[in-house]
């Protein structure tokens, strides 16, 4: 990506109505989902999980679906007024200056909210960060569930092509293994989403 990109931008596949983000599960929880077209047992709704808008970071995270319990890579498409209910009810996994008035405001939002946000180092193809960074949504508790509920629209079983991306990368053939990937854009936020999701 070019050099211009902003530190914090949130890059995704989206439609007018849905965006799609990343999860990489065990067979055993991936399959029953993709049966069902939504979680389902075993997955747990008490434990905070982790939804991620980017394919490479998803494909770093991951090990490019060869990580234990990381098997299975799955894009799951959600509403566009839930991924937006889940940043306008966020806070910052950790304190930072000038994002909250101090440590203890920090400490507050951190307690009220069911939705932490952590801004990682963006891959490229060989996993290496970039200057940008790519956002991680943290869900628990009430967040969890309308995840669950309500936002999910369908999940895909995307781990042949993560497997493909990475055949090409292994083989040095970083044009194929690019013109494969999602085709990310940057994420309309309506202004009122700034808080944990502008540049600093």
């Amino acid at each position: 990506m070019p050099d211009e990109v902003p530190t914090r931008q949130v890059r995704a596949v989206f439609t007018d109505q849905t965006i799609t983000v990343y999860q990489a599960y065990s067979p055993a929880i991936a399959e029953p989902a993709l049966a069902a077209g939504r979680f389902v047992a075993p997955f747990k709704r008490e434990r905070m999980t982790w939804i991620k808008p980017s394919f490479l970071w998803m494909a770093y995270r991951c090990g490019w679906a060869t990580k234990t319990g990381q098997e299975r890579v799955l894009a799951i498409e959600i509403t566009r007024d839930g991924f937006e209910w889940a940043l306008a009810h966020s806070s910052l996994s950790h304190y930072e200056p000038g994002t909250y008035p101090d440590h203890d405001a920090w400490s507050a939002a951190k307690a009220s909210s069911p939705v932490r946000i952590q801004w990682d180092p963006e891959r490229d193809l060989h996993h290496q960060p970039l200057h940008h960074r790519s956002i991680q949504i943290g869900l628990s508790g009430p967040a969890v569930d309308r995840y669950v509920d309500d936002w999910t629209i369908a999940i895909t079983d995307t781990t042949s092509l993560m497997e493909q991306v990475h055949t090409h990368v292994r083989a040095g053939q970083l044009d194929t293994a690019r013109q494969l990937l999602p085709d990310e854009h940057p994420y309309p936020l309506p202004t009122h989403l700034t808080a944990t999701t502008s540049a600093s």
